[in-house]
């Protein structure tokens, strides 16, 4: 019997952006988490949720900048930890950073590895070198940003490091099927959960996005699909589940090794 206990409610948002306007977008996405208060231990926004996938300088902050603090409000106002990521200017650059904020106030980040080059992406901003394992309720979670998804080495799940792998995204409707297809393999190959939260609408290069956020099982099966709608699912997720499958089915015991350089 599965314990509840080990059990992890994870919320996806999937919204419309209104282009390169932070405190539109916040003040949004508030009024939307009111519905989560006290009901998921996890909440997931798209990538760059408070401007959209814009190459602008144009609103992107400073570390643990306003952005990043009404983050670390709506952790504790909700009580969950909360994810997404922003545009931030650093001394050497722009990042596209993800930040992870928890309801004590503390942040972890991750800054996007792999760079969208025909977005251009590249131009503009500085790639991350580091990825990032934070734990919650038990549970051990790797974020990614976007076209990451497309880069199975940089997700793979060494030493089954991680339970949980979270991709937040700006994908554009084109490349659905990529996406949805993308996200079940990165779960099967890596004997884990896989989340994608995608955006919806037009932005403000006319790319249309039709959300598809989906919750995927560490056997590529789909948990939940959230389709084009602006709405906020929450599933609950069983480590008891996906240790049990490990055990019975031990992949990874049989994965190349290999290092990263």
């Amino acid at each position: 019997m599965s314990d509840a206990s080990s059990n992890l409610r994870v919320s996806l948002v999937q919204t419309d952006l209104v282009w390169d306007s932070p405190l539109a977008n916040c003040g949004h996405v508030e009024e939307q988490l009111t519905q989560l208060i006290g009901q998921t231990d996890l909440v997931i926004l798209p990538e760059m949720f408070t401007t959209g996938f814009s190459m602008s300088a144009v609103n992107a902050e400073i570390p643990q900048g306003p952005s990043t603090q009404w983050m670390q409000m709506q952790a504790k106002r909700t009580q969950a930890v909360i994810i997404g990521s922003l545009k931030i200017k650093e001394k050497f650059g722009l990042v596209n950073r993800l930040v992870v904020a928890f309801p004590d106030g503390s942040i972890q980040t991750y800054d996007k590895k792999h760079l969208f080059r025909m977005g251009n992406e590249q131009e503009h901003y500085q790639p991350g070198t580091k990825k990032l394992i934070f734990s919650l309720k038990g549970w051990r979670i790797s974020p990614f940003i976007c076209y990451d998804l497309r880069f199975p080495v940089w997700s793979r799940n060494v030493d089954l490091g991680y339970d949980l792998a979270v991709y937040v995204a700006n994908w554009p409707a084109a490349r659905t099927h990529a996406w949805d297809v993308l996200l079940k393999a990165r779960a099967i190959e890596n004997l884990a959960y896989v989340a994608g939260v995608n955006r919806i609408g037009l932005d403000g290069n006319a790319l249309e996005y039709s959300g598809s956020s989906a919750l995927i099982s560490f056997k590529g099966e789909e948990i939940g699909q959230l389709a084009s709608a602006a709405t906020i699912q929450t599933f609950s997720l069983s480590l008891d589940q996906l240790r049990s499958f490990r055990e019975s089915f031990p992949a990874h015991l049989d994965a190349d090794s290999f290092q990263l350089i």
